[in-house]
Parts: C-alpha cells; structure tokens; sequence
C-alpha cells in the first residue's frame, strides 16, 4: 500500500518485487522461502499472547480463530474474533522492539492486515495487540550463541547470556504494561484504496507472465 515514488507509476518498488515473486512462482514454480527467529517465536508463543490479551485487555473469553475467509480480493484467517471485533495478536520478539511508549501504531503493515480482516468478515472494529511474552528457552538459546559468535567468542561469556536473557523474559514487568494495544476502525474509503492496488499488481502480474 506504499505510495510509489513518482506519480507516473501505478505501484510502489516494494509491490513491484512482491509481484515479481509470484510471477517467478507461477512460471517456474520457484516459491520463495521465508523464516526467521522472529516468526518463530510468533508463532510458539502465539496462544499465550491470546491468554494475556484477554486477561488484560479484560475481551471476555477469546479463542484462536481458524476459520479461513476469502473474497475477490484478499483471502486470510484473522487471530481472533468476538461478536464486534477483529483481533490480531503481535508477540514482540524482544524488550527493545516492545512498543512501550508508542502512541501510534508502530508498523502500517499491520493496519492493512486489520482492514483486510474487517473487509472479510464485516466487522467494523480491529485491535491490534501487540504481547510482550518470555521467548521459549530454545529460541534463547539460540540467540545466546548467535550473539556470543558475533562477538568471537568461543564459548558465550556470562555477560552475553545474562544481556540476552534480560532481554527475553519479562517476569519482573507487570502483566497490564506487557500488552499495547491500538485500536483500528473501519474505513471504506481504505477498503477502496485497497482494491484499487490489487487490481494493479493483478494487471502487472498478468503482464509479466505473458
């Protein structure tokens, strides 16, 4: 949904290069990889990040959602959903990527995922909740030898596992400052701006695998 740069063109280089992917995966059924520590720990510690959500944010009994809807346009599985709302769930990889002090939601990506998940579903109210929840001791572990490599050291001194453990577990920080959330709200004006996009990348995907 990024503006591209000149005003001659219909689509960002971001939307470019993410068209261009799927074209390489329809044509030579090349699909790109993705995965990372980040998505990792998202994904593991994605139910208690729901539990704190909604001890917190006091939504009444809340379940992961798995039910799967499409139009079309977009296609997606929203984390949650009560009677009014759409909830998504954001697991913060660390202290420092925590958004303690934000007062505006810190990545816009995730403001589109919201809308799109309105759009599906027809509810008019999003949140976003970003958890801020111990990283699993694997991951931990992981990063421990990660940073201690980083630094030449052979075996990881006691100051690199007690600087990335201090910033993996938050036990010491009360559960109500370990859950931010950020409240989106319906906007058919957005939801048309959206589909003005998709038939863009639609029209360039089409070109690029004549």
């Amino acid at each position: 949904m990024t503006s591209p740069r000149s005003k001659s063109e219909l689509l960002s280089q971001t939307a470019k290069t993410y068209v261009h992917e799927l074209a390489i995966e329809h044509l030579y059924g090349i699909k790109k990889q993705f995965k990372s520590r980040y998505t990792d720990k998202g994904n593991e510690v994605e139910d208690k990040s729901i539990e704190l959500t909604e001890e917190v944010l006091e939504l009444g009994f809340i379940t992961k959602n798995d039910e799967y809807f499409e139009n079309e346009f977009i296609k997606g599985t929203p984390d949650i959903i009560t009677d009014n709302l759409i909830v998504d769930v954001k697991s913060s990889w660390s202290g420092e990527t925590f958004p303690f002090f934000e007062d505006e939601l810190p990545n816009k990506d995730y403001y589109y995922q919201v809308m799109g998940y309105m759009w599906l579903t027809g509810k008019k109210h999003g949140l976003i909740s970003y958890c801020l929840i111990n990283t699993p001791e694997e991951i931990v572990n992981d990063e421990i030898r990660r940073t201690a490599w980083g630094k030449y050291e052979i075996e990881p001194s006691e100051e690199t596992i007690r600087t990335v453990m201090a910033s993996h577990n938050f036990d010491h920080i009360p559960k109500d400052r370990r859950v931010k959330a950020f409240h989106v709200e319906y906007n058919e004006a957005v939801i048309e701006e959206m589909k003005t996009r998709i038939q863009y990348c639609k029209a360039y995907f089409n070109q690029l695998i004549k």
